[in-house]
């Protein structure tokens, strides 16, 4: 006897819904999609105001440009990130999934086309079961050529983070693209039409981790969706108006809609499962029968297993919700983009490193005094030109020479300058000392910095 190992796919044909959490779900597309969309073409000083340009090494977010020895910032971002995950799958669930994740949003999106061209659910699952004809060819091709066109300027999209679009814009009429532009386009386009046009639930079912994580996230305490087993059970069919209690019945009419509007397949009615992405689709899909029998609303709802099990009261759920855990989540949270904002805001945008003249340690001046030769990189990471001037401490009587005066640095760019630092050996008490350089800006006395080197006397 022969047994399969793996389940075989049943393709899942989600039903159009309507409702409070549906028009959430879009609100989150257009929000989303215009942000990402639009970003490229903004500009902001003469350039394009989001971009990162890995070439010359320069992150440039509006007026904020970050470089490499900003890379603390961006750790400091994926914390928030981490963070904010943990407060929000604490509080309500999978909210990240069922509303903002761009698995689900692009799914969103392929759906919308699919039943634009294809029709709803029956519709859809009747093509499918006929056999290939010039008709059914006209329609999925016509499918897959949107799919195709999303997925493209997707991934054009993408690359424009990356390479100024407009460049890239330029290049692509052209037929000029570099190699890897096309790959990246090519690239990421691929896997927007795959998992969103294929793969759908297979991603959040089978590839995401946080479907297998997320258990240890929730407590009794969390939301999530649920199906009221009491007001609802036992199931079954009835006449709109027939008393379901005469009958022996639950408020739940066994209509199956919650199971075909689900994106991942599932029946709420069997409890939480992992494959439940949040999206409150069952939600809305419930309440629109639940109105047509005149029943009350509510049968499928987000509450919590406290609330269900102790019969509490829905208006306790937030006193419930919002408990020791969450709070400690967020005061940690904002405490940490507290600090990461502070820490942006006192940002001084100015870098530079000492490096000495290896040629010769110190050399003996007519006047008596020893010279050593030092040269400075100095980068300006401000979106404005500076002039600094450059002092040293930690010898008495030490003065600097720079071969640059004024020493003028343009906006985002970088000047490597030699310089001279002469001091009375007897200012030295041993064979060397340090020598402070102390670098500040002419226009804004609060960039400075300090670098540290070492003197040779002999």
């Amino acid at each position: 006897m022969e047994q399969a190992l793996y389940a075989v796919r049943q393709k899942i044909y989600p039903r159009a819904v309507t409702g409070l959490f549906a028009n959430l779900r879009w609100a989150a597309v257009f929000f989303t999609q215009a942000l990402y969309y639009g970003l490229p073409w903004l500009e902001w000083n003469g350039r394009q105001a989001v971009l990162f340009d890995l070439v010359n090494r320069k992150f440039y977010i509006f007026g904020l440009v970050l470089w490499p020895q900003d890379f603390i910032f961006l750790t400091g971002l994926l914390v928030i990130a981490a963070l904010s995950l943990f407060l929000f799958t604490a509080v309500a669930g999978r909210l990240w999934c069922g509303y903002a994740c761009p698995q689900t949003v692009y799914t969103e999106i392929f759906l919308w086309l699919e039943r634009v061209i294809e029709g709803d659910r029956p519709k859809r699952m009747k093509l499918d079961q006929q056999p290939m004809s010039a008709r059914k060819f006209a329609i999925k091709f016509a499918k897959h050529a949107a799919w195709i066109a999303v997925a493209f300027w997707t991934g054009f999209t993408f690359v424009g983070y990356f390479t100024p679009i407009k460049t890239l814009a330029l290049e692509l009429l052209h037929f000029n693209l570099g190699p890897w532009e096309t790959f990246w386009i090519v690239f990421y386009g691929f896997a927007t039409y795959g998992n969103a046009g294929f793969m759908r639930e297979q991603v959040c079912k089978y590839m995401c981790p946080y479907a297998r994580f997320q258990g240890v996230m929730f407590d009794p305490d969390t939301l999530i969706i649920t199906y009221d087993t009491t007001r609802g059970e036992p199931r079954g069919p009835r006449r709109k108006g027939e008393d379901p209690r005469a009958k022996g019945l639950g408020d739940c009419v066994d209509c199956g809609i919650c199971v075909q509007v689900c994106p991942t397949g599932i029946d709420i009615r069997n409890g939480l499962q992992y494959e439940c992405i949040g999206c409150g689709a069952c939600i809305d899909g419930c309440n629109q029968v639940m109105d047509k029998m005149g029943y009350p609303r509510g049968l499928i709802r987000y509450s919590t297993e406290n609330v269900m099990k102790h019969k509490y009261d829905d208006k306790d759920i937030v006193k419930h919700v919002f408990r020791p855990r969450v709070i400690v989540y967020t005061v940690i949270l904002l405490t940490v983009i507290g600090l990461w904002l502070g820490a942006l805001t006192l940002r001084i945008p100015l870098q530079f490193d000492v490096m000495r003249d290896r040629n010769a340690l110190a050399r003996e001046t007519a006047d008596g005094l020893v010279e050593n030769s030092y040269r400075l990189n100095v980068i300006n990471m401000d979106d404005e030109d500076h002039t600094y001037e450059l002092a040293v401490g930690g010898i008495d009587g030490a003065r600097v020479e720079v071969d640059a005066v004024p020493l003028a640095v343009p906006a985002l760019s970088s000047r490597l300058v030699s310089v001279r630092v002469k001091a009375d050996p007897a200012a030295v008490p041993g064979r060397t000392a340090r020598v402070e350089f102390r670098l500040v800006a002419r226009e804004d006395p609060h960039v400075v910095r300090v670098q540290k080197s070492t003197f040779f006397a002999r």
